[in-house]
């Protein structure tokens, strides 16, 4: 059973329109403080509206937020960083004329505490923030595994360290909960058996993972609970087994109506 105490995020009954389009409907879900959670569906299902109401890029119209004991319903998205909640983007946006160390070091900065006339006079303390924050940009390029191209322009990283780098810009953050868009979008099988070491190790620092993805294999591997959306509203949740054995799952990603969960053959099955 949930408890308060471990509960870091709780939904419930998100809704949320768009114009006569109600791209969620009564949307609830809670998220635990050391885990790996996967929100998966078909296209179209809301993932990403809900994604992006998490983050502050939308504004709900319906339901409550809570996050780390306290509301949040409505805020944008710099009130949530500063509150603990980091994403990456399925598009990869980073600052491509910058060093990836640069791109940490802004990500860092969200904690900072100079401000502008400390920047402007650059004192003692400010000159020592500065020294820090490139520190723990080391140490994160460190974490991701592009320690190596810390003074590499981002434009110039392959694919899978750009990918790498967004994440340790996010977790420059200092986030509580770590919101991932599609991170392996792209990869190719070894690529993607790296990045999922990667969010094991990031939940093992302390970091509790939001994990949006296609790849239904990836989440039903990695993450400790997984929930289901289709047309806007939650059709499951549960650990993965649970998840990929539920008919409204399979007839979601299969088709049609399924009113008991088929056996599968040798091989078979989602994930």
């Amino acid at each position: 059973m949930t408890t308060v105490a471990d509960t870091l995020l709780e939904l419930r009954g998100i809704g949320k329109r768009f114009g006569g389009l109600a791209a969620l409907s009564e949307v609830s879900l809670h998220i635990r403080s050391g885990e790996i959670y996967g929100l998966i569906g078909p296209n179209g299902a809301g993932k990403t509206t809900l994604f992006n109401i998490i983050t502050g890029l939308y504004q709900l119209d319906e339901g409550t937020f809570q996050f780390a004991g306290s509301s949040y319903a409505r805020c944008k998205p710099h009130v949530l960083a500063h509150a603990g909640i980091a994403r990456t983007f399925q598009n990869i946006r980073l600052f491509a004329n910058m060093t990836a160390l640069e791109n940490v070091m802004v990500g860092r900065h969200v904690r900072t505490h100079a401000g502008i006339w400390g920047a402007l006079a650059c004192n003692r303390a400010t000159r020592d923030e500065e020294r820090a924050i490139e520190k723990r940009a080391h140490e994160l390029l460190h974490f991701v595994g592009i320690q190596r191209h810390s003074n590499t322009l981002a434009k110039n990283l392959s694919y899978g360290e750009q990918r790498r780098l967004e994440i340790a810009r996010a977790l420059a953050t200092e986030p509580k909960l770590l919101a991932l868009d599609e991170p392996a979008a792209g990869m190719n099988a070894t690529e993607t058996e790296s990045l999922k070491e990667l969010m094991k190790k990031i939940r093992d620092s302390g970091v509790t993972v939001l994990l949006i993805e296609h790849d239904v294999k990836l989440i039903m591997g990695l993450c400790d609970r997984v929930a289901v959306l289709d047309y806007g509203k939650k059709i499951a949740e549960g650990v993965p087994e649970e998840v990929r054995s539920n008919p409204a799952v399979i007839a979601a990603y299969l088709g049609g109506e399924v009113t008991e969960a088929p056996r599968p053959q040798a091989g078979e099955g989602l994930g």
